[in-house]
């Protein structure tokens, strides 16, 4: 599992790795044994060349939506092996997709502080009920859900109707352009 923030799910970071001539490699596949399935991976620390693997050289952070760090970073497989690639300082390719994260936050269209007030004092109520009283909990949610129904479906509507771009919806929504896509076209069709 790579880095994540709240509220920005589709961004999910890890660290990327590029090969001495400058390309980043594709995932590396992994035989288990008899069958057609192969795992593949692109964990960083499975580019260590062994077992005729592509071996990296440098390594950067990456974002699911698409975004490569600048800042790029040499790999020393020696300290890799010695320490471990769970004790391999990977810190730096992670300050860069925090730092991207940053800048996709800040461009993010903010709630309105109410309507943000509001959503988080119901998340902290459900979860101090859900113990005690998983039935409201699922009443509640049943509840939501019926608003979700009536708005969420009319501001899709909107959207595709005034022919936003899908670029824009996403940047405000924080998500990538797939996900912002998938989004309008689940509101859009619900319950029809």
């Amino acid at each position: 599992m790579g880095w994540q923030r709240e509220g920005f799910e589709t961004h999910e970071g890890e660290v990327g790795v590029l090969l001495a001539d400058g390309s980043e490699p594709g995932p590396v596949y992994y035989d288990l044994g008899s069958g057609s399935y192969f795992h593949g991976s692109t964990d960083w620390w499975a580019y260590d060349g062994t077992l005729r693997r592509p071996t990296a050289a440098s390594m950067r952070g990456r974002c699911a939506c698409g975004w490569r760090g600048e800042r790029i970073m040499p790999l020393d497989w020696e300290r890799v092996s010695s320490a471990g690639h769970d004790a391999y300082d990977v810190s730096a390719p992670e300050e860069d997709w925090e730092a991207h994260m940053d800048d996709v936050a800040t461009r993010a269209l903010p709630l309105p502080d109410d309507v943000s007030g509001l959503l988080r004092a119901l998340r902290e109520r459900l979860d101090a009920l859900v113990d005690d009283n998983p039935l409201l909990v699922l009443k509640a949610v049943q509840e939501a859900e019926g608003i979700v129904a009536d708005f969420g479906p009319i501001a899709a509507r909107y959207l595709t109707g005034d022919a936003m771009p899908l670029a824009q919806i996403a940047e405000a929504l924080g998500t990538t352009e797939k996900a912002a896509g998938s989004c309008l076209t689940r509101y859009r069709h619900l319950y029809l």
